[in-house]
């Protein structure tokens, strides 16, 4: 079966166009969204999927009507394809999975985003050891002082209750029990 999936970003917008598009190219189901492509969780595209079986082809008339990135579309295609499902896009004749054409560029523009996610990934770690050297410090600030984390360890090795030291400083039970003169 050959389903359809025409999608606007606002509610001032048609689908009536996509739709007609669709219906014209063979499409026996349309399933039609005014949702936004950033949002991640589309009811009308999920109930799409979940009716899905091999040997079906989702169709879609651009593909930023499917997918809000590259890597979001390359995650869609690739759990179409291990559904047994394939896909094909009006306006971008290239992406068509159920040609060996479509399935090459695909496959390229994978290959291509897992080098950039590896690009990315390369350069955070970079400019993390950078300002390291640089005396930065990662992470969270610390909830308490240096002079508060020195006073509850004081309190805390007098023997008082860890949850009572935590509730005075407004701070998890957990705060207070992670701290070590070491860090200070």
């Amino acid at each position: 079966m050959i389903y359809g999936y025409a999608r606007v970003s606002t509610d001032g917008q048609s689908v009536a166009a996509q739709v007609a598009a669709l219906t014209a190219t063979g499409c026996e189901r349309v399933f039609q969204e005014v949702a936004s492509g950033a949002k991640s969780d589309r009811a009308q595209l999920r109930r799409m999927l979940d009716q899905l079986t091999a040997g079906d082809v989702v169709m879609v008339t651009r593909l930023d009507r499917l997918a809000r990135s590259t890597l979001d579309l390359l995650h869609t295609l690739e759990a179409l394809a291990d559904m047994g499902v394939g896909f094909r896009s009006l306006a971008d004749a290239w992406a068509d999975t159920t040609t060996p054409h479509g399935r090459l560029m695909l496959t390229v523009l994978g290959g291509l985003a897992e080098f950039e996610r590896e690009l990315i990934r390369a350069r955070t770690t970079e400019g993390r050891e950078r300002a390291k050297a640089r005396g930065v410090k990662m992470g969270r600030k610390p909830t308490l002082t240096p002079h508060q984390q020195r006073e509850a360890i004081k309190r805390r090795e007098a023997g008082e209750p860890v949850p009572d030291i935590a509730r005075s400083y407004n701070v998890s039970r957990w705060t207070i029990s992670r701290l070590n003169n070491k860090n200070l």
